[in-house]
């Protein structure tokens, strides 16, 4: 595939795609192709049927995460009155 180059990209523009690219926890070119896919309407990612839950995969603080394993903790555990 052919390399392009963006040159002189407004300065809010490019702050867009750095908050992009740390949100996402990704380059700063995933970013940038993450986007122009978005607004192009197009997908290239092969073996990916859905997108509408990419904007809630990794959006959890580490206190959301860790109240809802507490919670899965407390629903797995086997309660041995019931299970007699």
């Amino acid at each position: 595939m052919d390399p392009i180059t963006l040159r002189n990209l407004p300065p809010a523009v490019a702050s867009a795609i750095r908050r992009r690219a740390m949100a996402k926890k990704t380059s700063l070119n995933k970013a940038v192709i993450s986007l122009l896919e978005e607004g192009l309407g197009v997908r290239q990612r092969a073996g990916t049927a859905y997108h509408d839950l990419d904007d809630l995969a990794g959006s959890w603080v580490r206190e959301e995460a860790e109240t809802f394993e507490a919670a899965l903790r407390e629903q797995r555990t086997i309660d041995s009155d019931v299970w007699r």
